[in-house]
């Protein structure tokens, strides 16, 4: 009789632990607040904000002269968050509609000390530095933190074609006498390419410079890695 009691007395006790601890632990699943490890192996929590993006790798490092004729390098933007692309100041097609978005970019940011933007010209031959800046002037740039780079000719196409994989080459038959890439890189404070999954899961590497959508993605990712 004694032993039932007992028996009787531990089930009370679970009951009443279940009623108190069962919400609990629903509630946390519920709003995805359990930490990984939690109390065992004392695994701080992850950022919900980072998960979001996909480190592609370390950006390949440039050291160019900008438009004041000052060296610029990757150095520069260490513990930075900034926008790089590939363009030229005559070029009559996609360029324009570049030079726009990142104008929205930079508006969006400006007066953020931790923020910048890259431009690198393929064709240094005609774009110097005082053609680079008679450029940023004329598409009204403010902030200080955004460089138009030039330099060797060679030096920048291995930059573009084999270190950042955005396609740059001379062609005499299209109009302005280049192709190259309408994508913008992203790249977080350490150094790293970052980016978004596409609707199936799949890294999209760089950010479409042409598109609303895409201006929009890279500013919303821009955000996320300013808060990290």
């Amino acid at each position: 009789m004694l032993k039932n009691k007992s028996y009787i007395g531990i089930s009370f006790i679970i009951l009443l632990f279940g009623i108190y601890a069962v919400p609990r632990i629903v509630n946390r699943i519920q709003n995805n607040d359990v930490v990984k490890g939690d109390r065992l192996d004392k695994i701080g929590s992850v950022s919900k904000n980072d998960q979001k993006l996909v480190k592609i790798g370390p950006a390949p490092k440039f050291e160019l002269m900008n438009q004041d004729n000052k060296k610029i390098s990757n150095e520069t933007y260490k513990g930075k968050v900034y926008v790089l692309e590939f363009f030229f100041t005559t070029c009559p097609s996609i360029c324009p509609k570049m030079n726009l978005s990142m104008l929205a970019i930079e508006n969006k940011f400006f007066g953020n000390p931790n923020f910048g933007i890259v431009s690198i010209t393929i064709d240094p031959s005609h774009d110097t530095p005082e053609v680079l800046k008679a450029h940023a002037k004329l598409l009204g740039v403010k902030s200080s933190n955004w460089n138009f780079l030039t330099g060797d000719r060679t030096y920048i196409f291995n930059l573009a074609n084999k270190g950042f994989n955005l396609y740059a080459g001379e062609n005499s038959k299209v109009n302005g006498g280049f192709e190259h890439s309408g994508l913008f890189a992203l790249v977080d404070k350490n150094g790293d390419i970052r980016c978004r999954k596409d609707d199936f899961g799949n890294p999209i590497l760089y950010y479409d410079g042409l598109d609303k959508k895409g201006v929009r993605d890279i500013q919303q990712d821009i955000n996320i890695l300013l808060t990290d």
